[in-house]
Parts: structure tokens; sequence; C-alpha cells
């Protein structure tokens, strides 16, 4: 028999299927132990006629609903949930499917590492210029809580325990007891979860939001980090016989949990404080026990004169150095449980793991005796994967960035301005700003005067920008400031930072995210690179952050893109004629209206000379799961991350030619016109978009710590890009992630444009990441469901907005499969189209109660208020759409 491709692909879904058929079916048994056949029995007649529902049939859809809508209160809850953790049952055997020995390359990805080196040694790149580049690679991931992962962190360890047993059962030596007791530990596991509540009883705090973030390190990149390191050495070494350097880290991770301040009035210079405390601890915890292996490991005798003279000539040499190494540990996790506990101790430095020498210093001595001594087998195990652990993660673990709103560090200049008599800070033109901060940071002498009581607000600012100058530059990444737009507001903050102490140069990041401001961005950074103090203080160096979230709630996601894109080529232009090296943090959230999207394409999309061996991101929330969550996961996304920047850098793709630069330009402009025109300018917006979506709901939703909305006075102008996107993923419309598009592409092709955006599409990523990122979002919307959202809950005289709005979807789709030359969304990656396919029929029946739920809870009166199971439920379906979507925000 002949196998084709269709049939490989064929038995790799039906793998993904058995896997998610074996989970449910163990879903169900405990559904049955716990509620009874009968439930069970609805729960599956409620999924069957979903799915005949997408299908066409009326009939099963009215039965369906007749279902849902008589369930009692008491079945609200538990349905919500089979529903929901059948999703995540889902989300994690295609997890496992991709890293699943099982899997092959219709659907896995195939090593990027391997393959770009494959190309780039094939005449393409000279060998040492790849290897010097390889070498320098400075990626840094900056892991964000906004929103934090809906999922609590309870449930992510049983599920991460759902994979290992799965991992296990690919083994054909297994016996059948050995199955069995497989078999039971997922079936242990699931009931686990059943009877585990989803829905977090209180909001996270910053400083749960950083413990959250810190188990991801402790449970999958502190293994994943040095077996991609491994794997990259093993292949750089077959294609050019040289190894990399035990101290190369590509790849660095850096945090906003518990540094990030804008909007949050959770995050105080207290709390950043317990933040970093508990990132070196967890840090220190961790070289611990890797210390107390290796102690067991070096047992020989034979070292160099380096390590013989150290130890006086001691007869177990490596041993002595790491117990020496292992009680400074200790010692270090001692202090720093007492200033988590809100102590101060006394301590001697020299006796803590206290710079990152008092680690690396004895270890590199160890390595080396070992390779002098012909033992570099030895020396390559663990020794080696705890320097490169040291190389990435430091003795800080995460670089912690802070972040801060431009309005709040003018405003402590004015308050200071004011009662020195100077005027008022806020009420200046820019020159006259520039002038001031600048005198000032060459003065010597104070000017925050001693006996000064600031206000509460005020003083805040001051104490995180004293708690920055208190802490070594290796525990700190960046300082962000939100809504930069002057060079101003960058000079502010490095005053702020002088005058309170700080001795060490911390980048100063402004951050550009709305329209006007990204179209701003080359004219700010030019300004501050023209005054003589700020070039002496940057060092040759210049960090420049892009908004993706707020610049597309501003404009739509295609005239932000756009104006990403342009604003990176301006600043690449701008810092390379200054002679300044540009690094570009982009600010990427998980969903596609939030810049999001795979990073290997979005990556090679940037403008040619924009990525040049620097990047920052933003992996927020779930993403950080998915991509991070399992070591094996972990290091396909490191790999893809290390391989992508390597090529943007010595493979960049090709500049734009003048006539897709122009029509982009057009399709920018129009498409922030109708873009604007709906979500501005049309009356009814705002009162469709509550009523349609569980927006108002969603803030009762115990997701993150920080408020959903900037001013809790503010309409949806102050509503935060998260939510925004959320709202409307929830009634499965998707509005953020296209509107303004199909409308902007559809006037090009009536234009007589359609060849050309074939040939923009054909061969130029950043348009065709565009398109590909648009027609995703195009096959997960449901204009039906969204209809059904409207029906019961919109009152009818603001129907007429859904009609439109519906309307200007299925324009879009059309012009797109019209410009992909496609019969369907998604025609080129099939596999994708699969997963979307999978989950709809769990995902519908959820949204449908959803509805039914937001009706009665928009009908309670202080006198009847929504039942406790009813508020329950509505919270569960939320949490299991957004499951089912993959995403939050």
């Amino acid at each position: 028999m002949v196998v084709t491709k269709a049939d490989n692909m064929t038995d790799m879904y039906a793998s993904l299927r058995s896997n998610v058929s074996m989970l449910g079916q163990i879903l169900g048994d405990t559904m049955r132990t716990h509620l009874g056949d009968s439930f069970l029995e609805k729960v599956e007649q409620i999924r069957k006629l979903a799915k005949d529902s997408r299908r066409g049939d009326q009939a099963a859809r009215e039965q369906m609903l007749e279902l849902l809508t008589a369930l009692p209160d008491e079945e609200l809850v538990p349905f919500a949930k089979a529903f929901n953790q059948f999703l995540n049952l889902a989300n994690l055997s295609e997890q496992f499917h991709t890293i699943s020995r099982n899997c092959d390359e219709l659907v896995c990805v195939p090593d990027p590492v391997e393959q770009l080196l494959g190309r780039m040694l094939n005449g393409r790149v000279d060998q040492t210029k790849m290897l010097d580049c390889l070498k320098t690679l400075d990626i840094d991931l900056v892991l964000t809580a906004h929103p934090t992962e809906i999922s609590r962190r309870t449930l992510i360890q049983k599920y991460a325990a759902i994979v290992d047993c799965l991992t296990e059962q690919e083994n054909d030596q297994l016996s059948d007891r050995e199955r069995q007791q497989i078999n039971l530990r997922l079936r242990q596991l699931i009931a686990q979860i059943w009877h585990t509540n989803e829905i977090r009883r209180e909001r996270p705090t910053p400083v749960d939001e950083a413990r959250w973030g810190l188990s991801t390190i402790e449970e999958s990149l502190w293994h994943a980090v040095p077996d991609f390191l491994r794997q990259l050495n093993d292949r750089v070494q077959q294609r050019t016989g040289q190894q990399l350097p035990i101290d190369i880290a590509p790849v660095r991770f850096s945090s906003w949990m518990g540094g990030d301040r804008d909007g949050n009035p959770f995050v105080t210079a207290k709390v950043t404080q317990e933040v970093l405390d508990r990132n070196r601890h967890a840090a220190a915890r961790l070289f611990l026990k890797d210390i107390v292996l290796l102690v067991g490991e070096l047992s020989m005798e034979e070292a160099n004169d380096e390590l013989k003279a150290y130890t006086n000539n001691s007869c177990e040499p490596y041993r002595h150095v790491l117990r020496s190494i292992r009680q400074r540990l200790r010692d270090t996790i001692d202090y720093l449980n007492a200033r988590i506990e809100g102590h101060n101790p006394e301590v001697d430095k020299s006796s803590l793991i206290w710079q990152e020498s008092d680690l690396k210093a004895p270890l590199e001595m160890l390595y080396k005796s070992l390779t002098d001594c012909g033992m570099r087998l030895i020396a390559n195990g663990l020794l080696l994967d705890i320097l490169r652990r040291l190389a990435c993660f430091g003795i800080h673990m995460l670089r912690l960035d802070i972040r801060q709103d431009a309005s709040r560090h003018s405003d402590v200049l004015a308050e200071l301005t004011r009662y020195l008599g100077m005027g008022d800070f806020n009420h200046w033109d820019e020159t006259e700003k520039q002038a001031f901060l600048l005198r000032e940071l060459s003065n010597r002498r104070p000017l925050i005067p001693g006996n000064w009581q600031p206000s509460a607000d005020v003083a805040e600012v001051l104490n995180t920008c004293r708690l920055i100058a208190k802490h070594p530059a290796k525990a700190l990444g960046s300082y962000v400031i939100s809504m930069a737009g002057k060079p101003s507001d960058v000079l502010t903050v490095l005053l702020l930072l002088k005058e309170t102490g700080c001795s060490h140069p911390m980048r100063v990041v402004p951050l550009f995210e709305t329209l006007s401001d990204l179209n701003n961005a080359a004219a700010c950074i030019t300004d501050l690179l023209d005054i003589d103090w700020y070039r002496g203080y940057t060092k040759g160096m210049q960090e420049v952050m892009i908004g993706y979230s707020d610049s597309a709630k501003d404009a739509g996601v295609m005239a932000a893109a756009w104006a990403q894109y342009h604003a990176q080529e301006q600043l690449v232009a701008v810092c390379k004629q200054a002679g300044v090296k540009l690094t570009l943090f982009h600010g990427r959230g998980g969903s596609i209206g939030r810049g999001g999207g795979p990073a290997h394409k979005a990556i090679l999309s940037q403008p040619p000379g924009s990525v040049d061996g620097r990047i920052r991101v933003t992996e927020q929330g779930e993403m950080i799961r998915f991509k991070f969550g399992l070591p094996k996961l972990a290091v396909q996304s490191l790999a893809l991350y290390t391989s992508a920047v390597l090529e943007a850098t010595l493979l960049p793709p090709p500049e734009p030619k003048q006539e897709w630069r122009n029509c982009m330009q057009r399709i920018a402009e129009e498409s922030v016109g109708a873009y604007r025109g709906i979500v501005r300018d049309e009356p009814d917006f705002v009162a469709y978009f509550r009523a349609a979506t569980p927006e108002v709901e969603l803030g009762k939703l115990p997701l993150g710590s920080r408020p959903a909305k900037r001013r809790v006075d503010g309409g949806i102008e102050s509503l935060r890009a998260i939510p925004w996107i959320f709202a409307w993923s929830q009634n499965r419309l998707m509005l953020p992630a296209w509107l303004g598009a199909g409308e902007a592409l559809q006037a090009a092709s009536e234009r007589g444009e359609m060849g050309l955006l074939q040939d923009m599409e054909r061969e130029w990523p950043f348009f065709s990441t565009r398109i590909s990122m648009l027609e995703m979002v195009y096959a997960k919307a449901e204009p039906n469901l969204a209809r059904y959202y409207e029906t019961c809950l919109v009152p009818k005289e603001l129907h007429h907005l859904g009609e439109t709005l519906r309307q200007r979807l299925d324009l879009g789709i059309k012009v797109v499969l019209e410009l992909t030359k496609s019969d369907s969304l998604m025609a080129h990656t099939p596999w994708n189209r699969e997963s979307v396919k999978l989950r709809n029929p769990y995902i519908d029946p959820l949204n449908f109660l959803q509805t039914e739920l937001l009706a009665r809870t928009r009908k309670e009166t202080t006198e009847t208020p929504a039942s406790e199971h009813v508020q329950l439920a509505l919270m569960l379906t939320i949490a299991g759409v957004a499951a089912g979507m993959r995403n939050t925000g």
C-alpha cells in the first residue's frame, strides 16, 4: 500500500485524537462517579448536538439551546466545569503532540537551528561571521503578568504531571502492570483536577504573579536552557567542528512581575523589594540543588596546579571547593529568608554568594582543572550545565524591569519645583524642561531638600528610585517609561535616579505605544541623541520599546503594524547615523490584536537591520505556559528564537519596494479610518460593546493584580488593551484583530491592486505575516455566535451595528481568500486549522451557556441577586472559552 502525505497527516491527527479521547473518557468516568450517569449523558448529548449544529443542523441547535437554558442551578457549575476541563485537556494533548516521539514533520516543528545552519553554511554566510554572531546574540525574553495566566498554578502543575504520564505511555517496552499504573495515575490526576476549584477566590497579588513566573523557570526553563545549549553546541560542532563557549547565553530572561507599576497601585517599592529578594532566593535554592548533586559527582583527586594550590593539596580538591560553595549558598538562603520575612539582618557579605563572580570563578576553576587533566567528558556534564544556567539566569534569576507612566515622573518634579519656588515643571514647554533637566543632571549639589515632605504618590516614585540605587545593576533590567513622547520624559527619570543615589547607568527606555507616538518616535530619539550629556550616558547603546497593544487599540491592527514597521526603520537609521547600537524591545501580547502570533515569523518580518543580533520581547500570561511550560516545548521555543534572530541578522529580508510601501501606506490610512469610524465615531459603539460582550463581568474575574482600567471613572478609551481584546474573543467576534483591515484590502482591490497585493504577500515577509495572522483570526471568528450574543443581550435599537460588523467580517474573509487564491482559510496551515476545528464543538456550548448566564446576572437586583451557582458558572464559561481560544488577551 502506498502511503500518501494525506494519509500520514490523517494518522498524525488520529494520534492526537486518540489522546484527546482517552483523557476525555477518564474525565467522563470521573464525572459519572461524582454526578451519576444522567448528568454525563446530558453533557454528551449537548456535545453531540453542538457538533451537529456546526454542520448546519438547525434542529440540533434548537435542542441544544433548550437543554442549556433548562439546566437547573445546581448543574450549572459542573456543566461549565466539564467543558472547560475538556478544553484544557485538549490543549494539553496538542501541546504534547508537538513533542511526542510519534510526531513527524507533517505536524511537528523541524529543528530550526539545524535547518538554518544548513542554509547559512551552504555558501551564503561566512562560517566565522556566523559563529561570531551566534556567540554575541542577545535575546531577552521578558515575562509579564498582564493578564496573568487564567489557570491556577496548582492546576498547571497537575497538567504537567499528565504530560509526564503521556510521555511514559509512549514506551513500547512497558509491561501490562506498568501501563495499569500509568492509567491509574492519569485517573488520579484528572480526579484531582475535577475536584479543584478552577477560579481563584481572590485576585493574585503582584508577589503571587512573580512567584508564578519563578515556577515556570523552576519547573521547565531551568532544565530546558542547558538542554537547548547542549543541542545547539552539537549542531554547531557537527557543521563547523568548533565548540561554543562554556558561558554562552544567547537567550536570557527578564520580568515585569513585581516591577510593572504602570496603572497598578499594588506594585510598590516594598513589593518590588520582596520580589527581588524572592528572585535571588529561587536562584540560590536551585543552584544549591545542583551543587549538592555535583559534590556527589566530582569525587576525583587529580587536579591542576591552580586548584591544588587553592585547596592546599586536598585529597578531594573538587569537593573541597564545592562544599564551601554549598555552605555559602545555604547562608545566602537563610539571609534572604530573613529579608522576605521582613527582617534586615546584619551579615558579612563575604560569607554569602553576593556577586555573580562568587559562584562563577570557583566553578570555572574546577572546569579548567578537569579539562587540563584530561577529564573534559566529566567537565561537560552537570558542571557545564550549572555554568550555562549561571550565564543565563545569573544569581538574580530574572532581571527585573521597572515600568511607570511618564506623567508620574513629571509630577514629582512639578511638586518639587513648586516647593522650591521655581514654578511648575508641568507648565513649562519642552525647551525649558530640557534646559532645567540638563542643568541639574550636571550639577553636583542635591536638588531634593532633606526636610521636604512629598505627597504619597511622589514619595512612592522616589522610593522606587532609591530601591533601584540600592540594588546591583545585574538584578535589574530596564526602566521603561510608558506613554513617553518627548526627550524630557527620559531625562526626568535620569534626574530622579541621580538624585536618589543610583550610581550604575540603568537603561532608561521610552515606550512609544500610540499611533502618534510611533510616528514621532524617530524625532524624539534624534533629539535625545543630539544632547551631548545624554550621548555620553548611553555609552553607545540605545533601547527603545515599541508598543503593540495600545497602538492596535488606538488605530487597528493594520495601521498599527505599518506604523510599528516604519518607526523601526526610522529608528535604525537614526541610531546608525549617530553611531549608536539600537536594541528594539517589542511589547507583544499573546493575541493577534496585541501583536501576537508565531515568534519566528514575527522576528523574520521585522525591517532589515532592526534586529542585528539584539532583541527584547515580552512573553505574557498564558503564552508563557504554551511556549515554555514543558521542558521539551521550551527547548523548541528557545531554538526558534535563536534561529530567527540569527537569520534576521545574517540573512535579513530585502528592503520593500517603493510601490509596496506606497500601497501599504494607503492601506494603513484607509484601515485606520475604517477602524476609528466604528470605534470612535459610531455613537452606539460603546453601548453595543458593553452589551454584546462580558466586558463588565470580566472586571469581576480575579485574573491579574492590576485594575482593568487606568482610570476607575474612565470610558472605553481608558480600558486596557487586554480586557478590550479578551471581551471580543469571548463573544467570538474577535473584532480588534481584524476591524479596518478587510475594508482597506478591499479598497486596494477595487483600485486594481490585487496583483500587487499578491506580489507583496508572496515576497514581503512583513505583509505575508500580516495576512497569515488575519487568516487565523478570521478562522477563529464565529459571526453566528456573535449574533446569538446580540439577540440575547443587546437592545434591538443597537442591532444595526452588529449587522454592520458582521458584514465587515465577511468582507475581510472574502478579500483575504481572493488574495491568497484559496478556497478556505488557513489552507496552507492544516495543522492550525485542525486545532481550531478540534475545539469548536466544546467551546460552542460554553458560549451559549455564557449568554444565558449573562442575561440572568444582568437582570439581578439588590433584592434578588444572581445565585452563587450562576456567578461561578459564568466565571467558568469565561475561563473555558479562553482555554478553547487559547488566549485571554
